[in-house]
């Protein structure tokens, strides 16, 4: 999603087309996360030194009959190191 045309500090448009680079970050981020599961529906990116990423997803806590609420879900990859989540909002209905 970090696309040439992004200008620099400014979060580009939300995408439902999640490309690769988006997906293998998102992964990366939440491998370790544990109680919610979260499904990315779209994503926007922010160029920065790395990449900032903002996914709004469906999350499910990982309970049976749990109900599903939207949530955008903040992840930053940086140059050279794994993405880490740096920021989750559970969303209105």
């Amino acid at each position: 999603m970090a696309n040439v045309n992004s200008m620099v500090g400014a979060y580009g448009p939300f995408s439902s087309n999640i490309d690769k680079e988006a997906q293998v970050a998102f992964s990366e981020a939440v491998e370790h996360f544990a109680g919610v599961k979260y499904q990315p529906v779209a994503v926007a990116s922010q160029v920065v030194s790395g990449v900032n990423y903002a996914y709004f997803c469906n999350a499910t806590p990982v309970y049976p009959g749990a109900p599903t609420y939207p949530a955008m879900v903040t992840v930053y990859k940086p140059l050279k190191d794994s993405a880490c989540i740096t920021h989750i909002e559970r969303l209105p209905y």
